[in-house]
């Protein structure tokens, strides 16, 4: 990471902010990616995505655009718990705080995906591994028990969470000079899994872009979008690519990106990274995405965003303990970034209560597919503000009372 001229003060370790509101503010544009990718795959507007302008954006909007979005959460997520790890945590407080962290908002988008789709409760493993964030351990839960299909990288998360109190230590005790080689000793070790999953799992090799949205035939927009139709639940099994598998869904695969995010989070907090301009960052942010284009399946989705997505995290923070104030650090996008979990999160029951109630059976050309996109941009933000305000922060708040009263005792 190359250090530029202009500088944050260094000795963060000793005046950590924090809140650090341009990290925040980007979790947005991460959540949005997500979402742009899935109003492509799970909005099903018909005629239209039967039409070459629809091959033509999916081509613009591809698979690794999401991808790129749910790396740059995981780097994110571990920069930030390790920039606000507490001397003197016990890993039963920070596990409980985690847990009522993510846990409530994943039950409730849950629940809404369980009224407003046809799932048989019956076939447990439809809905079952996902409600226990289990589902991408094995291959055939990780579509067939997906059921809200934005939920499987909880599943990296919770990996994370728990790893967390017994790997935090080894980072804490690294010296100044040993943090970036460690970084770039975990990111190579990240790029040679992905090369032995290359070689020995079975998958494609080229570096086309193998990901096409599944449609139905017909001409008229279908009550269900295929991953929540009856037929999608019926399946005795939905086979998963291994090398996709073991590349994307995995949970100890997607691990190393946490402590990416971990050890550059160190690095700053040292004054090793003290950058706050982010044309650097942001070109290279720019060169990773445009690599996916040219890489194996199996690297496209991850490999060439890591050390950008860093970056661009390492210099956010920066800039915020500086004292420079942006568009990222701006209310309105510090307010996004806030509902940006739960966002996440409902966007696809949103999409499947929008296309049963009010898409089905009619015809739509692309701006039909536009304007329902709007809506269902407006429905989840909206949705994400409640449960932002009427959950997630009531319960946060409780758990640090918790903790607050278990320190006073």
């Amino acid at each position: 990471m190359t250090i530029e001229e202009t500088r944050a003060p260094v000795g963060l370790a000793a005046q950590r902010p924090a809140q650090l509101p341009s990290l925040t503010g980007m979790r947005w544009w991460a959540a949005s990616a997500v979402f742009a990718l899935h109003a492509v795959v799970f909005l099903p507007a018909y005629p239209f995505q039967h039409s070459e302008t629809f091959r033509r954006i999916h081509a613009v909007l591809p698979m690794q655009l999401g991808a790129a979005g749910v790396t740059f959460f995981f780097v994110l997520s571990g920069f930030i718990l390790c920039w606000n790890r507490r001397p003197g945590d016990s890993a039963k407080s920070f596990l409980r705080r985690r847990f009522l962290k993510i846990y409530p908002t994943h039950v409730l988008a849950l629940v809404l995906l369980l009224v407003v789709a046809p799932v048989p409760l019956a076939r447990t493993v439809v809905w079952l591994p996902n409600l226990l964030l289990i589902h991408t351990w094995v291959p055939g839960w990780t579509a067939l028990g997906g059921l809200n299909v934005p939920s499987w990288s909880l599943v990296a998360e919770v990996l994370f969470y728990l790893s967390f109190p017994v790997l935090a230590p080894y980072v804490d005790r690294l010296r100044d000079n040993q943090i970036l080689p460690c970084l770039i000793a975990v990111f190579l070790v990240i790029v040679a899994l992905h090369c032995a999953f290359y070689l020995f799992a079975d998958g494609p090799k080229g570096v086309t872009n193998i990901f096409v949205p599944r449609l139905l035939p017909g001409e008229v927009t279908p009550e269900h979008e295929i991953h929540s139709a009856p037929v999608w639940f019926a399946q005795d099994a939905i086979p998963v690519t291994p090398s996709y598998w073991l590349s994307y869904n995995f949970p100890p695969s997607r691990l190393l990106e946490f402590y990416i995010g971990a050890l550059t989070a160190k690095l700053v907090m040292v004054g090793r990274f003290t950058a706050t301009r982010y044309r650097h960052p942001l070109l290279l942010l720019a060169a990773g995405y445009a690599l996916t284009w040219v890489v194996p399946l199996n690297f496209k989705l991850s490999v060439p965003i890591i050390l950008p997505a860093a970056y661009v995290i390492a210099t956010a923070c920066c800039r915020d303990t500086a004292g420079y104030r942006g568009l990222n650090a701006s209310r309105p996008l510090v307010w996004l970034g806030d509902l940006s979990f739960a966002f996440y999160l409902v966007q696809y029951p949103i999409m499947v209560t929008v296309t049963q109630t009010w898409m089905s059976g009619h015809r739509y050309d692309i701006r039909g597919w536009l304007a329902w996109s709007a809506v269902c941009l407006v429905l989840s933000i909206t949705l994400a503000a409640a449960i932002f305000r009427y959950l997630d922060r009531p319960i946060t708040q409780w758990a640090r009372s918790i903790d607050r009263r278990q320190r006073a005792a």
